[in-house]
């Protein structure tokens, strides 16, 4: 095995209930016994908790926000590469992915690698496209309504019946049990991230989830299972235990097949009573609980490292099944100058 010495950029360091995978996975690589070079931290502002580790981070900058646009995206990160070597990003938010798939080839000609799904695959994952996936894919899906207006909602009760879940175009989703309760959380969705609105059929069963890489030429790198076991009241896994399914496999390979996926994806899945699996959504990144690949043995942010700067991956062992994980809260301790340095700056060096 040789080591790998690249500088990597992480995004996506925010981490309230709701955290951003930034953290972990840049905790993944640091657990990966080859990892030597150094992690660069991307945030968006200067309270995200990800600036402050330093036995995570080596340094850190703030970044424009992805509404600003592509070109300062562009400017921020040509600045980086001179000071501090950036040699690849991961990028872990949603909001950001456009802009950086849009950079990728300037960005590779500035000494810059991704490894990110074409502009083709991001937008075919997309939630208002999930069906088309679906169909093609060969594989079962809610019954889903994509909506741009209020009113639609008063006559799709024979289409898809209450209760059912209306989701954001990047995030969020509320079960709403009535026509009242459907039009607040459509004007509350729209007003938080714009239209349209995903209307989809509500489903009992067992959710698991599916970090996995695809190659880009359809075929997976790795892919790792697992069963939430703890919800939070946002409907986010605050626990869970990786499991042994092939169906969750297959459906993962079907997807990265049909999509010829390329770079890190998260598979959410539904497992109904009556033993019927559900592809309930694709997101395009690592998930927050990324640090699990380490804990199971198949370290999947390192081998997406390693394909970016153009390297054929370690072979990834079987993952462990059985293996937990169970999120904390914890309280760093920082000084207030640190603080103010990041604000004045807008980086910061700890070696």
């Amino acid at each position: 095995m040789s080591e790998f010495n690249s500088v990597v950029g992480v995004t996506g360091l925010n981490a309230t209930d709701n955290p951003g995978p930034g953290i972990s996975v840049i905790r993944t690589l640091r657990a990966h016994p080859d990892f030597k070079g150094k992690i660069v931290g991307l945030a968006y502002d200067p309270l995200d908790p990800g600036l402050y580790p330093t036995d995570l981070i080596d340094s850190a900058y703030l970044m424009p926000f992805p509404s600003q646009g592509v070109n300062p995206l562009r400017q921020r990160l040509k600045y980086i590469k001179k000071v501090s070597n950036l040699s690849l990003v991961i990028p872990t938010l949603d909001s950001e992915l456009s802009a950086f798939i849009s950079l990728e080839s300037e960005l590779k000609e500035m000494g810059i690698r991704l490894f990110l799904p074409t502009k083709e695959q991001f937008d075919m994952r997309s939630k208002i496209r999930l069906a088309e996936i679906c169909e093609k894919a060969d594989l079962d899906f809610p019954r889903t309504k994509i909506i741009s207006d209020a009113e639609v909602l008063y006559q799709l009760s024979e289409e898809i019946p209450l209760p059912y879940v209306l989701k954001g175009i990047f995030y969020g989703a509320s079960v709403v049990q009535s026509i009242e309760e459907a039009v607040a959380a459509f004007y509350r969705t729209t007003a938080q991230w714009g239209l349209p609105v995903i209307i989809q059929e509500f489903l009992e069963g067992e959710e698991y989830d599916i970090v996995a890489v695809g190659d880009g030429l359809g075929h997976i790198v790795g892919a790792l299972p697992m069963k939430k076991t703890f919800l939070t009241d946002k409907g986010k896994g605050w626990a869970g235990v990786t499991v042994k399914d092939p169906r969750l496999l297959e459906i993962t390979e079907k997807f990265c097949r049909t999509t010829k996926w390329r770079g890190p994806c998260e598979v959410e899945v539904l497992k109904t009573r009556d033993e019927r699996y559900y592809l309930i959504e694709i997101n395009p990144r690592f998930p927050a609980w990324t640090y699990l690949c380490a804990g199971a043995g198949q370290n999947l942010p390192f081998a997406v490292a390693q394909l970016a700067m153009g390297m054929d991956p370690t072979p990834l062992p079987e993952y462990k099944i059985g293996t937990m994980f169970v999120r904390i809260s914890l309280e760093q301790i920082v000084r207030i100058e640190t603080l103010e340095e990041i604000i004045s700056k807008g980086e910061i060096h700890y070696r």
